[in-house]
Order: C-alpha cells, then sequence, then structure tokens
C-alpha cells in the first residue's frame, strides 16, 4: 500500500510500505480521510522525541472496515489505545492510562492507505457527516474534554463566563464552538495569523491580533491556550480575571511564561488537559452530526501524496483553514 512516511525532521516520503495486519480484537480499515494535527507537525520539525522515523504520522483518521463483522461500515477511529485495566482506566480516566498507547506515536498512523485499529476503538459514522467531517472527531473531542473539565473548575456557569481562546487553528477554533455550544456567549480569540483570523471571524467569533490588540489585564474568567508557548502562558497570566481558569491545551514548548506569583495571590487555577476519555469522543461525534459545532465548512481537502506540500504549506502559515484533511483515494 501506499503511506506517507515520516523519515526525518522537514522530511516526509510517499511510498510502498507492507500492508498492515490486524491482530486479535482488531480491524484492518481503507482510509477514506485522516487530519493534520498539530502534534504531526510537532514530529515533521522533530521537536517530538516520541515520534521516532521512520514513522506514518496520522491519528484523526475515518475509513471503512474490510473483512469480519463490521465489514463495509464507515468507522472513526478514537486513536487512544488504553489498557483497561489500571487505575484511571477504571475511573474512567484512559487518557490517562500509564501504558497508554497511540497512533502515530507508538503504533502505525493513519496517513496510509490502509491502517488497523482496535475494535473496541471504533465507532459508527451517522450517515449526517462526510469523511472529512467525521474526521474532526479526535480534535473536537480534545476540545469537548477541555472545555468539560474547565466548566467543572468554574466558580459561574459558563453561561455567565468571559471565555478568550488562544490560537486559532483547529483546536482553538473547535475549543470555541464548543464553548458557545455549552452557552457561552461573547468568546473571543487571539490569533497571530491573518488567514486563520478570517476563518476564525466567519464562524462568528471576534478574532484579534494579540500583537496590534491586547485586550487588557484581566478580561476572561476563562483562558484556553490552544498554543502553549512562553508568550502565550504570559498572555494567560496577564488576560485572566481573578479567581477564574487557565486550561492548557497546547504543547508549543514547555519553557516558563506563567506568572505563579498572579496564580498564587489571585487564586487562578491551572489545568492542564491532554486528549479525551470516551464518553468525550462520543460526545463530540454526536455533537458533530448534530451541527452543534457549526458549518465544519473550514477543512480543506488535499490528496495524500499531497501530503509534503500540505505540511509545508502549514508550516510556512499559508493555509486560511484551520484544518487539512489528507485523502488517499484523491
Amino acid at each position: 500500500m501506499k503511506a506517507l512516511v515520516y523519515t526525518g525532521p522537514g522530511e516526509l516520503d510517499y511510498r510502498e510500505v507492507a500492508d498492515p495486519v490486524a491482530e486479535a480484537g482488531e480491524a484492518l480499515l481503507q482510509v477514506e480521510a485522516c487530519c493534520i494535527c498539530g502534534s504531526d507537525m510537532h514530529a515533521f520539525h522533530g521537536k517530538d522525541a516520541r515520534r521516532q522515523p521512520p514513522l506514518i504520522l496520522g491519528h484523526e483518521a475515518v475509513g471503512t472496515v474490510i473483512g469480519g463483522a463490521q465489514a463495509g461500515q464507515r468507522v472513526v477511529i478514537n486513536p487512544l489505545v488504553s489498557c483497561g485495566r489500571c487505575a484511571a482506566c477504571r475511573e474512567g480516566r484512559g487518557n490517562l492510562c500509564g501504558r497508554r498507547q497511540m497512533m502515530s506515536m507508538n503504533r502505525p498512523g493513519s496517513f496510509a492507505e490502509r491502517v488497523t485499529a482496535p475494535e473496541a476503538n471504533m465507532l459508527e459514522v451517522p450517515a449526517s457527516l462526510t469523511s472529512v467531517e467525521a474526521a474532526l472527531t479526535e480534535p473536537a473531542a480534545t476540545a469537548w474534554h477541555g472545555v468539560t473539565v474547565a466548566a467543572r473548575a468554574l466558580h459561574r456557569p459558563l453561561a455567565e463566563a468571559r471565555a478568550l481562546v488562544i490560537g486559532g487553528g483547529a483546536i482553538g477554533l473547535l475549543a470555541a464552538l464548543t464553548l458557545r455550544a455549552f452557552g457561552c456567549a461573547g468568546v473571543r480569540v487571539a490569533e497571530t495569523n491573518a488567514l486563520r483570523r478570517d476563518t476564525v471571524a466567519a464562524e462568528g467569533f471576534a478574532a484579534f491580533d494579540p500583537r496590534d490588540d491586547d485586550p487588557g489585564e484581566a478580561v476572561a474568567e476563562l483562558v484556553m491556550d490552544a498554543v502553549g508557548t512562553a508568550a502565550t502562558r504570559a498572555a494567560d497570566s496577564r488576560w485572566v480575571r481573578p479567581g477564574g481558569v487557565i486550561l492548557h491545551i497546547g504543547l508549543g514548548d514547555n519553557e516558563g511564561g506563567l506568572d505563579i506569583r498572579k496564580a498564587t495571590l489571585q487564586e487562578v487555577t491551572f489545568i492542564g488537559t491532554y486528549t479525551y476519555t470516551m464518553p468525550d469522543f462520543q460526545s463530540a461525534l454526536a455533537a458533530l452530526a448534530e451541527r452543534r459545532l457549526g458549518r465544519l465548512g473550514w477543512v480543506e481537502r488535499r490528496p495524500l501524496a499531497a501530503g509534503l506540500g500540505a505540511f509545508r504549506d502549514l508550516d510556512g502559515g499559508r493555509v486560511a483553514a484551520a484544518k487539512i484533511a489528507l485523502e488517499p483515494g484523491r
């Protein structure tokens, strides 16, 4: 089969590889669409030690089951594979499983014509969704999980809170859409890329360039950081109100930025959040299917064979779309 293989920093090779073989409890799928994630970009930059070349990246995938009882069924894959037995799994927090695996990290990813996945990690795609739209389930579940965690920590209902999202990429935009679906009005989004600001604004959000339009001190009860750099953590600290919540999703870097003194003196809650649970995944898929997360017209489609160009365009900030989906069949 053909696959897009990460071979080193800045390099992806579209080439022939061996077909995957499904093991017990797994299914073989014909991949229909797989979106590029920020973590794929981190690997592309050589900045993710967990993703070592040669490796097939891609974990936001939809495919059709080949063979077995589910043959012909179109499914979305939950790429987070947990053990199901540890304390975290028994608590319903499989995203914190110490033995978890992730497709495109320590399992082959889905930038390929075919992929295998555990049957327990597959959900049937509702007829109302195209495969490209359904491929947004994984990032939508990440945003859904983050908003759910933040809602538990806030001292007022989300509908009464002011929220500011940092980053207008897929996670940031989906976080804003999820906040709106939860009843949070007037969400603002900080984004430095003008093309992405236009995409965010087209979804009905106030988008601004924080380099030119600083909203000031203590403006939001909830700040969701979908970038995760020292600069954005410094902005988180400035923009969060006393007693508010900083919800950190992005993994841009690991160096500084957070104002610990302010967090202590003003009782600011800082929460790191990672991926999702299976209920989050199911809820996100249902929300997408019911159009509670908007029109979903902000995904750009490209052939899998053109994957290297897509990564380079994303890296160069030349893409207005918040997400690019790669399709092996195109």
